[in-house]
């Protein structure tokens, strides 16, 4: 694993990926805080990392776009995975020089620190906080550029897909108040949910013992739950989209508080779409 993320993390530098993400990132944070701090007089530090979050619809898919989808374009992908290495280190080092890199550009936006400090009052726990969110909110986003990279040959494709991931992750919360949370529409959507696992869990076994297994578990479930614990599915489905939406846990870590459950929620997400990603890469070399 340890070769793969020496050998991605000189990549990014070798072509002009990197330099363009840290170029556009630190172009886009610097003008954003001499407006938002410099010109208004502003001391508010997590005020200013809060409003770049937007930044990272545009900059995360620059930086995974070329991790998968450039080894299978130039027909690498083969040889990469005929290495000694397990599927899983090759995934995790190519994650953690994304990651690596994400943090990198990211300390450097320390140094606005230093000008609140010697010009205002530097709020110190919440920025630390702040920062510590960010790197995990930035694992979760690079997981999924990750995986849209396993998906397609082209850089742009993948980047302009990421974009709109991203972009829609962005979006969860005001789409979701938009539906209604009454029990019908709930059963309802606990219903199409079961058959998304179903069909997934068939393409990638071929198996319809277990799937249909799977749809009696599921099904005795739902009924269960409808006889015995109606209230269940009230406002189901914003609870299922809730678990989507990422920004919103990042929000404790702005006010300088540590929770536990958010972090453990963010590397679960990134876990999960690592694992996804895992799971197509195998999924593809068996074929």
């Amino acid at each position: 694993m340890f070769a793969i993320f020496k050998r991605e993390l000189r990549a990014y530098f070798l072509t002009p990926i990197g330099y363009i993400y840290m170029g556009l990132f630190l172009l886009l944070t610097g003008i954003f805080f001499t407006f938002n701090n410099i010109f208004s007089q502003n001391s508010q530090f997590t005020g200013f990392l809060g409003s770049i979050l937007f930044i990272y619809l545009f900059a995360i898919p620059l930086l995974t776009m070329r991790l998968f989808s450039e080894e299978k374009r130039q027909k690498t992908d083969q040889l990469l995975l005929t290495n000694p290495v397990s599927i899983w280190g090759i995934v995790c080092g190519k994650f953690l020089a994304a990651l690596a890199v994400y943090c990198a550009t990211l300390a450097f936006t320390a140094l606005y620190t230093v000008v609140i400090a010697m010009y205002g009052d530097l709020q110190a726990w919440e920025t630390l906080g702040s920062y510590i969110g960010f790197i995990f909110l930035g694992a979760s986003y690079i997981s999924i550029g990750i995986f849209i990279s396993t998906v397609t040959e082209n850089q742009f494709t993948a980047a302009l897909v990421s974009f709109f991931a991203l972009m829609l992750i962005w979006l969860i919360d005001p789409v979701s108040q938009m539906i209604p949370s009454d029990t019908r529409t709930g059963i309802i959507s606990a219903v199409v949910l079961l058959a998304v696992l179903l069909f997934f869990i068939y393409l990638n076994t071929r198996n319809w013992v277990i799937a249909l297994g799977t749809a009696l578990i599921g099904g005795i479930a739902i009924g269960i739950f409808c006889l015995f614990k109606r209230n269940v599915f009230s406002g189901f489905i914003q609870k299922f989209l809730g678990w989507f939406f990422l920004n919103r846990r990042y929000q404790p870590f702005s006010m300088g508080l540590l929770k536990f459950d958010s972090l453990l929620y963010y590397a679960s997400f990134s876990g999960l779409f690592l694992f996804l990603t895992v799971r197509l890469i195998e999924k593809r070399r068996w074929n």
